[in-house]
């Protein structure tokens, strides 16, 4: 039989709109206690029509970010909508909790968009973390909507080498549990390490970012959201929001 929808309490809905801790050791324990609520639902690639991708620029001294979030068309890969957020860092720069930094200025900026997108693939870990709950756990939990790691870099665990051919890939493993997989989107070229945010899960998440990657290493909605983000931060763009 199908699984139950999951409930959500008004607890939990409490806990989703809270304030981000300001304070390190608060927010390794906030991610501790929030890891058991990841959920791995099947995706599929071929019913998901938007796409956003997300991504945050600095400033040369750390003053001033800008968090941008690019929606494409999956089957077209045509941007359909956009937004960005100026604003301070406010959390300090500490290996392991980019989400305190980044998601409160990226959830606003999600706010902003015209359109729902159907997943949100961020440019971090989700389950590949030393606590289980990395950028795209975060995201997709305070969300409520599905949401995929797509990181740039290995943060946690190992995995087999790959082939050398696109769409190679193979299970990244820590501390004995398979947390993401390192997944090569372009021949001969390093992989990406995909994870699980919430509501997704490996098998729908790697084929869709390997969909999502035709030309590139780094799957098209980042990469926009990559660009977006950098004009932005060199003034060259509408500054209020949608652009």
């Amino acid at each position: 039989m199908p699984e139950e929808p999951e409930e959500t309490s008004h607890g939990e809905q409490d806990a989703r709109l809270r304030p981000f801790p300001s304070d390190p050791d608060e927010a390794r324990s906030l991610q501790e206690s929030l890891a058991h609520r990841v959920r791995v639902t099947a995706v599929d690639p071929d019913s998901v029509s938007l796409v956003a991708g997300t991504d945050v620029t600095y400033s040369p001294d750390d003053q001033r970010l800008v968090a941008a979030v690019v929606v494409l068309s999956r089957r077209t890969l045509e941007v359909v909508d956009h937004a960005t957020t100026v604003a301070e860092p406010r959390f300090p720069y500490v290996p392991g909790l980019f989400a305190f930094r980044e998601a409160p200025p990226l959830m606003e900026t999600i706010g902003k968009l015209r359109t729902s997108p159907d997943v949100v693939l961020c440019d971090g870990a989700g389950r590949a973390h030393p606590r289980r709950f990395g950028l795209a756990c975060h995201m997709g939990w305070s969300l409520g909507r599905p949401t995929i790691g797509c990181a740039k870099s290995l943060l946690v665990g190992a995995a087999e080498p790959l082939a050398e051919e696109r769409g190679s890939w193979s299970d990244l493993v820590a501390e004995g549990d398979v947390v993401g997989r390192a997944l090569r989107t372009r021949t001969g070229v390093r992989p990406v390490y995909i994870s699980v945010g919430h509501d997704a899960d490996l098998a729908g998440s790697t084929r869709l970012v390997l969909d999502l990657s035709p030309r590139y290493r780094i799957p098209e909605p980042i990469r926009a959201a990559d660009q977006l983000s950098r004009e932005i931060l060199r003034g060259d763009g509408d500054r209020s929001g949608n652009v």
